[in-house]
This record gives C-alpha cells, sequence and structure tokens, in this order.
C-alpha cells in the first residue's frame, strides 16, 4: 500500500517537533516497508494541535495530532491497517474550530505544497493575475477600490486609494514594496501566509505592479523569520522558472520582477518611512511627511506599500469580483481578517473571518478561554502598541471604527490573553520600555518621553507620590500621542493609558495599605 501524508513545515510547526515526526514517519515507513509520500504544507494555524499529520482519503484528509514521535509507529500502524486511533480528529475540514472559518486569503495555507507553482496553479493560484491582464490598471483600481480593502498592517488605509495615488503620478519608475517586518507581539499571519502560501504574495504584488506601472518589487523581511526568508525565496525562483516574474509575465506584454531583502529586525522598521531607509541601505529612522511614499517613496520614485495580507486579499477579489469580498464584514471595514489568537489562551492560533465577530466571541468561545484556566483579566489588541480591554468591553465588534471608538485599535490583528493573575502596573510599564529600546532616537517625545515613562511608572510601583505620578504619566501620553513622529511613540500611550482607565485599582494603592503607611 501507499500513503500520502501531510506535515507542515510551518516554523511553528517545526518549534514543537514536526521535522522530527516527518522523519519519524519516513523512518517508520521503511522498517515497516510501508510505501509513502510526504508533502511538507503551511500550517492550518490550529497551532494547539501542532504538529498535525494529515493522510489522504478518498473521502478528504483525516488528521491526526497533536502528535509526538514518540506516536509515529501505532499512528503508521492504525494508517496501514486502516483501525481507530486515539489522536484521530476526523476530516480535517470539519473540524469545528476550522470549519467556522470564512477562509479568503488563508483558504490554501495547509493544504498545498508552498515549494509547487503546480500546486499553487492547481488550487486557483495566478486566476486573479489572468483577469487583472485582461481587465487592465483602471478597471484593476475599480475592483479593489470597490472591494472595500484596507490596510491589513494595522493604519487600515484604502488600499484602491494608495494604488490610485502611485497609477496616477509621472515616473520613469516606480516600486512596489511589500512590508513583511512583522513585529508586533502575539501576531504570525504575515509569516504563516509566506511559508504557507507564498506565491499568493507574489501574485498580489504582481497585480499591484500591474496596476500603477511598476517593474520591480522588494519584499521586506525581518531576520527573525529565517524560514519565511527561504519559503519567499523558493518561491521566486519558481515563479521565475514558470515565466510569472521576469520579462512578459504570464504570457502577457508586462513585466515584473522581485527580491526580498532581510531587515534587523528593528520594530520601527515596520512603519513605512523607516522600512524604506533600511531598504536603501541607510539606519532605519522614519522621515517626515509629506512627501508620501506614494509620491516620493524607495530611491524618491513613487511607491506601493502595503503589508502582506494587503497584496494576499489582491487576488482573490481579482479572481471572484469586488462584490464576493465586500459582501463579508461590517461598516467600512470590508471582507476578511486574519486574527491571531496568542498568549494564555487555550486555543491559541489564526481565525480567518469576516469584521464583525465581537472580541468575547474571539477570546471565551473561539479561543476557549485562558489555558490555566483562570478568569480572563485583560486583552490586548493590536500587538505591544494596542489598548487593554477588560471583560466589560467584550461586546466590541471586531471593526475598525469599533475599537477607535472605544480608544482602541485592532491594528494587524493579533489577540494577546491574560488572566487575573496579570500586574497592570508592570504592563504598562512595559510599554513605556519597549518604547524607549525600539525608538529610532529621531524626535523628543517618543526617545525621551517613553524612557520617563519607565521611569516614572517604577516611581507610582515603589509607591512614591502615586497620585502625582498618575497625572505626570497622563501628561507625558498626551505628549507621545500628540507630538511623535510616526506610530510607535504616537500609539504606546494606547496601552498605558487603557491600564489605567480600566485596571485603576492596580495604580492605586489600597485604603489599608494608605493606612499603614500613614
Amino acid at each position: 500500500m501507499s500513503l500520502r501524508l501531510f506535515v507542515s513545515r510551518d516554523a511553528g510547526a517545526i518549534a514543537v517537533g514536526a521535522d522530527e515526526v516527518a522523519l519519524a514517519l519516513v523512518q517508520a515507513a521503511a522498517t515497516r516497508g510501508v510505501a509513502i509520500e510526504i508533502v511538507r504544507t503551511g500550517s492550518r494555524g490550529m497551532y494547539w494541535l501542532e504538529p498535525l499529520v494529515e493522510v489522504a482519503t478518498p473521502q478528504g484528509r483525516i488528521a491526526f495530532g497533536p502528535v509526538t514521535e514518540a506516536d509515529v509507529p501505532s499512528l503508521l500502524d492504525a494508517l496501514a491497517s486502516n483501525t481507530p486511533h486515539l489522536l484521530r480528529l476526523g476530516a480535517t475540514d470539519e473540524i469545528p474550530w476550522l470549519k467556522r472559518q470564512t477562509r479568503l486569503t488563508f483558504a490554501r495555507c495547509g493544504v498545498i505544497d508552498p515549494r509547487s507553482l503546480d500546486d499553487y496553479r492547481a488550487h486557483g493560484g495566478y486566476k486573479g493575475f489572468e483577469r487583472a491582464v485582461s481587465l487592465g490598471p483602471d478597471a484593476i483600481l475599480n475592483e479593489v477600490t470597490a472591494s472595500g480593502l484596507r490596510g491589513r498592517g494595522g493604519a487600515g488605509f484604502p488600499t484602491g486609494i494608495k494604488w490610485k495615488t502611485v497609477a496616477q503620478a509621472k515616473a520613469d519608475r516606480k516600486f512596489i514594496v511589500c512590508n513583511a517586518d512583522e513585529g508586533d507581539s502575539g501576531t504570525f499571519a504575515d509569516r504563516m501566509i509566506m511559508e504557507g502560501d507564498p506565491f499568493l504574495v507574489i501574485e498580489g504584488m504582481t497585480i499591484a505592479g500591474l496596476t500603477v506601472g511598476a517593474t520591480e518589487g522588494y519584499i521586506y523581511i525581518r531576520s527573525e523569520y529565517p524560514h519565511a526568508v527561504e519559503a519567499m525565496n523558493a518561491a521566486i525562483a519558481a515563479a521565475k522558472r514558470g515565466g510569472y516574474l521576469g520579462d512578459k509575465i504570464g504570457g502577457s506584454t508586462s513585466s515584473f520582477d522581485l527580491e526580498v531583502r532581510v531587515g534587523a529586525g528593528a520594530y520601527v522598521c515596520g512603519e513605512e518611512t523607516s522600512l524604506l531607509e533600511s531598504l536603501e541601505g541607510r539606519r532605519g529612522i522614519v522621515r517626515a511627511k509629506p512627501p508620501l511614499p506614494a509620491h516620493h517613496g524607495l530611491f524618491g520614485k513613487p511607491t506601493v506599500i502595503n503589508n502582506v495580507l494587503s497584496f494576499a486579499a489582491a487576488p482573490f477579489i481579482l479572481a471572484e469580483g469586488a462584490k464576493a469580498y465586500a459582501d463579508f464584514g461590517m461598516g467600512r471595514s470590508r471582507g476578511t481578517m486574519p486574527i491571531q489568537l496568542a498568549g494564555n489562551i487555550r486555543h491559541g492560533g489564526l481565525f480567518e473571518t469576516a469584521f464583525g465577530a465581537t472580541l468575547g466571541e474571539l477570546v471565551d468561545d473561539i479561543g476557549g478561554g485562558t489555558f490555566t484556566g483562570r478568569p480572563v483579566r485583560a486583552v490586548q489588541v493590536g500587538g505591544p502598541l494596542g489598548a487593554y480591554f477588560p471583560r466589560a468591553l467584550f461586546d466590541t465588534p471586531f471593526d475598525y471604527e469599533a475599537f477607535a471608538a472605544r480608544d482602541g485599535l485592532i491594528g494587524h490583528g493579533g489577540i494577546v490573553v491574560f488572566d487575573d493573575s496579570v500586574d497592570m502596573r508592570k504592563q504598562a510599564r512595559f510599554a513605556m520600555e519597549f518604547c524607549a529600546i525600539e525608538s529610532c532616537g529621531k524626535c523628543t517625545p517618543c526617545r525621551i518621553g517613553s524612557t520617563r515613562g519607565v521611569e516614572t511608572i517604577e516611581k507610582i510601583i515603589n509607591g512614591e507620590r502615586v497620585a502625582e505620578n498618575l497625572a505626570l504619566v497622563e501628561d507625558l501620553c498626551n505628549t507621545m500621542k500628540f507630538g511623535s513622529l510616526c506610530a510607535l511613540g504616537g500609539f504606546t500611550p494606547y496601552p498605558v493609558l487603557s491600564a489605567l482607565k480600566h485596571f485603576r485599582e492596580d495604580f492605586v494603592p489600597a485604603p489599608s495599605t494608605l493606612q499603614a503607611a500613614e
């Protein structure tokens, strides 16, 4: 008999033993005389079930997990004899956590071989590109604009407007830049898609190039993502061999080429102008705006800079039409959002769904509450610069405007959960410390304000003139929020002020403590 097995090569799966499981499967099969083929895919995003092993059957794939090396002999025996196994999860597509999702961007992640262009095309890859070629730049712009797609990196700026600005700019050269400098805590969607479906990113960037008249593109990936760098480089090489990068791509008259550039890991290089500085070989510090990168970007030329997920959404929009994408979501937040559940959570992973699910649904229902089993006390949404929301705000829909109305932001879609053992004073201090460490140093409110913030919060923690120092922290936050040159200093106040607002009891000594001090 012959078995076709699927094991993830995603960095998250590798971290918990996927490579060892794949090797053990090969060795166990050899000793048993069982013929097997192992396809190394991306991850399905259910990290508590990794390493996940799937087997192809006439009825579809059957999943087993989490599988360890020690489980391999019994698993292979069960597969060879078609008998039950304790780790059997059933049909992969019927696993409730996966079945509840609306996977538009991540439809192929965990399904295909990310190194195979043929596999990508067999699962609908490059249909969006082919339609884009037939439509032409103006019609592509209309589709992207009508879809309601907004930047998935955090700012939420309408993608169609950004592309139109670059398309209308007059220049001898234009560039497409993909911001893959995913530095927010609790986020991993960019990494997952680059490792699990890299051709999707390439196709999206190629569509952007066709639209605005750019012939060159760069993918800027942080050095902490070596598996993503390898995956993207392999996919770029395959796309070139297949005629989808280079001259006359995909049989069209257009040219477009790509290369990967690796950043040193500075958080501030997630800010678009710092990223451009780094790409040009200089230290990553923020540029003053205007001019905007759409007019004066990489090497002084008009440049489209979008997040990985923004580019990755474009092929679906072009393949299926703007309406098919815009039909999902709520208000001005259209389409789906790949939400990343992390921290102290039972079911950590990637859950792609239409905008509109409440924070409570995502944490309690989909995430399954805390890993420790203790009550959820706080949730930080939007990375290290996101606000802390208490349970009282768990009715907030996952939507750009809904979060902004409650002094929060959805950022890149990361949700980090904390149980009732968290000390919010330390979390507020961490926000300021993170900013102080990661600041590029160009503007005073961010460079000095964050350092003074750490010092002042430490005084509060030590019980020194608490009321005065609380007022000072709030004043400092306002200065940083309105005076910083970019979002690093401008958004650092979000976690600090939200901690002060919603968890005041952690900062103000209890009456008994005050009496003892007297």
